[in-house]
């Protein structure tokens, strides 16, 4: 482990990962330094299960067709215009040469998993998901010859007359100084310290579970923010998603996911309805109920469906409660029984006959009610009653780095001479709010894979 290497690597995710093969595939010689232990290696990354890919034709996996504007349209929708565009487009023209290099570095896919997600066209899924993408990355770079430093937190990068000085980090205990040719941050946002998203969020954010790695606490992001360095994104944005109530505070990841909330009526502890269960498909819209249930009384919402619905979505970690009456079901969620009898009848009541597609939006809607369901609106009203209990989970915040077209940070007076930035650290240039199924994995793989080549030029 030289304390000079051409290149360090801050992080060990999927970003960091294709920033570090990218390099040394360009013959320069690359360290990662890896916040966590070994076992526990690759950040929010190892939690995922695919990447959302632009194909002018079928390709491996993928099915038909995802041209750059039907890709941009998707993410115009869930970030409301909150983007940079010229970035935007460009990751989306570079996913498409992801594919195949993601393959020869050793990943794996397979066809879409079935439920409510409606992938097959648009998003590759990783076979043995995120945990195997990863561990495919660390064997190329063992491969390759890549130091990997665990258990490796970086606590400063000494900024100084436009460039990274040196680096300082804390590994197994002790106090290392790294002087790298070029540096490369991908250590992801600031989600698991939970006292900054109170500063962001306020007392609310006590109540927040975390879907991702205990790891990612923003260290390296506001050591370089407090030194000047460009910042981009809303520290209230995140990816934030309904998750089982039941889920640990950190690392429950993606099976803490609850893909019920389009064949459900969603309440608050009141037994109140607040929002438009059925305003889209699961992929485009699923990440908005973290927020929606984030603004609810104790941050807390429950799903409630009937054995109509019970094996349209993937199976829950945990079983639903369930009951034979919806009073019954109200009591073992610590519900208010006759509200949600009340909210359950009318929503029964302005139902109104149509085709159901559970597999796209149908428009089968209520009628006179506030708030509507726009589709796959139909009566819960087939025994057994089942109910899930909902509360936040933020996967990563979009405060990040400012960076350009060639994934280098932004400084004071202009480009920082020797950092570039990838993965969730940047991603804010490009999410403004909401979030696209499998995007956060094609911003990492594309920018990383850019940050690399870019920095392995600047040592060349």
């Amino acid at each position: 482990m030289t304390p000079d290497p051409d290149i360090l690597v801050v992080g060990g995710g999927n970003a960091a990962l294709c920033a570090a093969i990218t390099a040394r595939q360009a013959d320069a010689s690359v360290l990662i330094l890896e916040a966590a232990p070994k076992p526990y290696r690759g950040g929010n990354s190892r939690h995922t299960r695919n990447f959302r890919c632009m194909h002018a034709g079928p390709m491996g996996v993928l099915s038909d067709s995802y041209g750059e504007d039907e890709y941009f349209d998707d993410l115009l929708k869930v970030t409301g215009g909150k983007t940079d565009e010229a970035l935007a487009r460009m990751t989306i023209r570079r996913s498409e040469e992801c594919y195949d290099w993601m393959q020869a570095q050793g990943v794996r896919f397979q066809p879409s998993l079935s439920g409510t997600l409606s992938l097959s066209r648009t998003n590759a899924f990783f076979l043995g998901g995120g945990k195997a993408l990863v561990n495919a990355y660390y064997r190329t770079a063992e491969r390759l010859g890549i130091a990997v430093a665990y258990d490796a937190q970086v606590r400063h990068l000494a900024f100084a007359d436009g460039r990274i000085a040196h680096v300082e980090a804390e590994i197994d205990g002790q106090s290392r100084r790294f002087t790298p040719r070029a540096v490369v941050v991908a250590s992801g946002g600031f989600q698991a310290d939970i006292d900054w998203l109170a500063d962001a969020w306020g007392p609310a954010a006590r109540n927040f579970l975390i879907r991702g790695t205990p790891y990612n606490r923003g260290v390296v992001l506001r050591d370089l923010l407090d030194q000047g360095l460009h910042s981009v994104g809303d520290p209230t944005q995140c990816h934030a998603v309904a998750i089982d109530g039941r889920a640990p505070q950190y690392d429950g990841g993606i099976v803490t996911r609850l893909d019920c909330v389009p064949f459900s009526i969603v309440v608050n502890k009141d037994g109140e309805r607040f929002y438009d269960e059925g305003e889209d498909v699961w992929p485009k819209r699923y990440a908005i109920w973290g927020r929606l249930v984030a603004a609810q009384p104790d941050q807390v919402g429950y799903a409630i469906i009937d054995a109509k619905s019970l094996d349209l979505f993937m199976p829950s970690v945990f079983p639903p409660a369930s009951a034979d009456t919806i009073g019954g079901l109200a009591q073992q969620l610590g519900l208010p029984g006759s509200e949600l009898e009340a909210t359950v009848a009318a929503f029964n009541a302005a139902c109104r006959p149509g085709v159901f597609h559970p597999t796209e939006r149908d428009g089968l809607a209520t009628d006179g009610l506030e708030p509507p369901k726009t589709n796959w609106a139909r009566p819960i009203d087939t025994p057994p009653f089942y109910g899930y209990a909902l509360r936040p989970g933020v996967t990563f915040t979009y405060l990040g780095l400012k960076v350009d077209a060639t994934a280098r940070v932004q400084g004071p007076e202009g480009p920082v001479d020797n950092l570039w930035a990838a993965g969730e650290i940047m991603a804010g240039s490009i999410l403004g709010q909401g979030y696209l199924a499998g995007f956060g994995m094609t911003i990492g793989t594309v920018f990383g894979r850019i940050a690399g080549k870019e920095a392995a030029a600047h040592v060349a």
